[in-house]
């Protein structure tokens, strides 16, 4: 009984009260057994067991945590790499999430830092994205790079144009998209993002407590409508996403990972989105989720502010490199990454 329920404890003393004395000594001789068998020593054992398995867990966890020797490690493997393929989640991962998503733009430092590593000759990079296609353009469409949008709808090789990942079809939007509305209309802060093939009920700006309890009850009206559609609801950082379960970042990111033998994979992401991703490269893969949750990654990043230092170090290895051998790598000429 809950002692701050008065309801439930009136109710609790009132039957106790009325209960039968034949109950009343069987009641009693159970809790007599169980304080005999579960004495002192008994707890305190119990106690100590249970400090122990948490104690292995935190250790287990701490062995998948980018320390510094596994760092260098991941460093000196670039630096000898022939053949390298990066995969790189943008939100939450090359930049901290925004209040609103537009407020998320690629900084000068991001930006050149991308451009450096698509400079080094051995290098293939892929900048993952939940976002539509025509921002990513915007952002990255001028660079020697790969870019996938939409979480796996959309894919843009090098020099190429953009491409669907699979023929699907939106006709589900005009279903869910009021049950989006209703639900932000209730939730002061969450908005609604229309995208070419999915939707996104954000609620990063709303009330914390209400935020998720609106956002738990929106995921459980959407997956029993969505029961026989061919879509999928995720969760995610401060946003539910409504998809086509056809597509997903593991499934377009494939088409690079299954082009050639890489000898250097660096996989980073750090949401539910990305477990695909994680789920798909090699298991010698450097696969990283940002933030300390379980994961089907290789490594933890503790934070989003370490995912830059740790490529700025890869990026130091091909200025080395460029320097050491006195000639450019895929274009002339590397830029500062300030």
């Amino acid at each position: 009984v809950n002692p701050n329920d008065q309801d439930a404890m009136i109710e609790a003393i009132e039957a106790a009260l009325a209960m039968p004395e034949r109950e009343q000594i069987e009641r009693n001789r159970a809790m007599q057994e169980r304080l005999m068998r579960y004495d002192i020593e008994h707890w305190v054992g119990d106690f100590l067991a249970r400090l122990g398995d948490a104690r292995a867990v935190q250790a287990e966890r701490s062995e998948q945590i980018v320390t510094p020797a596994i760092r260098d490690r991941l460093v000196d493997d670039y630096a000898s790499g022939k053949n390298r393929l990066l995969l790189l989640d943008y939100d939450g991962t090359l930049v901290p999430f925004a209040a609103k998503p537009r407020m998320a733009v690629p900084g000068e430092a991001t930006i050149g830092l991308l451009e450096e590593l698509a400079r080094a000759s051995q290098n293939e990079v892929v900048v993952i994205s939940g976002r539509d296609r025509y921002t990513l353009d915007a952002w990255f469409g001028s660079m020697d790079i790969g870019i996938i949008a939409e979480h796996g709808v959309w894919v843009k090789e090098r020099s190429e144009e953009w491409r669907m990942v699979e023929s699907l079809s939106d006709e589900w939007k005009r279903e869910i998209y009021p049950i989006l509305e209703l639900y932000t209309d209730r939730t002061p802060g969450a908005f609604v993002e229309e995208k070419d093939y999915s939707l996104v009920w954000h609620y990063r700006r709303t009330e914390p407590i209400l935020g998720a309890q609106r956002a738990k009850d929106l995921k459980d009206d959407l997956l029993h409508l969505t029961s026989n559609l061919d879509v999928g609801v995720m969760e995610g950082n401060k946003v539910i996403e409504i998809k086509n379960t056809a597509v997903n970042k593991g499934r377009a990111a494939l088409n690079w990972i299954s082009r050639t033998a890489w000898d250097f994979i660096l996989a980073i992401g750090d949401d539910r989105t990305d477990e695909d991703l994680f789920a798909v490269v090699p298991p010698e893969a450097y696969s990283i989720k940002v933030g300390i949750a379980p994961s089907k990654a290789r490594f933890n990043l503790i934070a989003q502010r370490d995912v830059i230092p740790l490529i700025r170090r890869c990026v130091a290895c091909d200025r080395r490199a460029t320097a050491k051998k006195g000639k450019p790598g895929r274009e002339e000429g590397l830029i500062s990454a300030a």
